[in-house]
């Protein structure tokens, strides 16, 4: 194998293909991005057995062939090249890569490519197109309330289906730790009708988004029971799906919480942030007061001290006060686009709904604490 590619393309391929190898593993293959070069592109495929991403970058191919490399070796050499640099590429059967650019030489180890695990292929229920800018958003809204928790695995990914209300059907994710929750909707693409309901894990996620970041085109959409892809047309990205049934959360989301409380949610979450600078580590507690057309958040700590603001607000409702966790509270006033929160309330024990503005299509829900 020989070829010639200008090093911002190989950057980019070598970049998201070292994110995706898993760096401590048993299994050596698995550290390693196999390079392909044929016609006039080199392919670039990086795989966990989980999750494999394929890039295509056009290259000056002199003699095909495929070799697999350590993907962060690769990375980290290609990453201190200067800009602009033309990378050679070079590897007999069998022996080290050689990565030439000016006057900068490395031999790097490679291990054979017969043994590099391709993810099989599935026939996918649903194939649709999606505007990257959509997928962004569904994504983007829903990832913060992502559990971590690897003893409930079913809530570590974004539960992606098809659903109905009053409107009609939509695309729709949603994400729940158990604490908070997320739930974005969007126009429903036509063919993903029959798409079945999958989890998409978080890992798959943070790669999905660096695809969305750089493309602003069509993505094509491929679901099954088992898998799903996104491709664009020099990246594909295939996973599978955690096996797992997601709970019921439209039984969490109030629906009849009365107390309208509306803020600017910029003001809102610069006053979270600035009171919660006292609070403790363990809690993070943040007390919630209003009234008349004001609010005030207020932090008490034992160990550190005390803080309180007030904020114009807009709330005719009777008296409230209530906790929450401030990284909760932040995570969601910072989902919000528009100008203004709308907080609806029920009591001091009860779930609290938030939405941006008078728009439907984004809830969210945060679970208050005692304070």
């Amino acid at each position: 194998m020989k070829l010639s590619i200008e090093r911002a393309a190989l950057l980019k391929a070598v970049s998201q293909a070292q994110s995706v190898v898993e760096r401590r593993n048993t299994i050596p293959i698995l550290a390693n991005v196999l390079i392909e070069a044929e016609g006039d592109f080199a392919r670039f495929r990086a795989t966990d057995l989980d999750l494999e991403v394929v890039e295509t970058a056009p290259a000056q191919v002199l003699t095909a062939g495929a070799v697999t490399v350590s993907a962060v070796m690769l990375h980290e050499i290609i990453r201190k090249l200067p800009d602009g640099a033309l990378v050679q590429l070079s590897a007999q059967p069998g022996e080290p890569l050689d990565v030439t650019a000016g006057r900068s030489h490395f031999r790097l180890q490679t291990l054979p490519r017969e043994d590099f695990p391709v993810m099989a292929s599935a026939d996918y229920t649903a194939n649709f197109t999606a505007q990257a800018g959509m997928l962004r958003r569904l994504f983007d809204k829903s990832k913060f309330a992502i559990s971590t928790e690897e003893t409930r695995y079913y809530l570590n990914g974004v539960y992606m289906h098809v659903a109905e209300d009053a409107e009609g059907m939509m695309l729709r994710c949603v994400a729940t730790d158990g604490h908070r929750l997320a739930r974005i909707d969007a126009p429903l693409p036509s063919g993903a009708e029959n798409m079945p309901g999958v989890i998409v894990p978080r890992k798959t996620v943070g790669e999905l988004r660096k695809l969305l970041d750089s493309d602003d085109d069509d993505i094509a959409v491929s679901v099954s029971e088992t898998k799903l892809r996104f491709a664009t047309p020099s990246i594909t990205l295939t996973s599978k799906v955690i096996d797992g049934t997601f709970p019921d959360y439209a039984r969490v989301i109030p629906a009849n919480n009365a107390r309208r409380l509306e803020v600017d949610a910029s003001e809102f979450a610069k006053a979270v942030d600035r009171v919660a600078t006292v609070s403790s580590e363990r809690t993070r507690a943040v007390k919630l007061a209003m009234g008349d057309d004001r609010l005030v958040l207020s932090v008490n700590s034992p160990d550190s001290g005390a803080a309180e603001e007030e904020l114009a607000v807009a709330y005719g409702d009777e008296q409230l006060e209530i906790g929450f966790n401030a990284k909760y509270l932040l995570e969601i006033a910072n989902q919000v686009d528009r100008e203004n929160a709308v907080f609806m309330f029920n009591s001091s024990g009860d779930p609290t709904l938030m939405r941006e503005g008078n728009d439907p299509s984004a809830v969210y829900v945060v679970m208050p604490m005692r304070v």
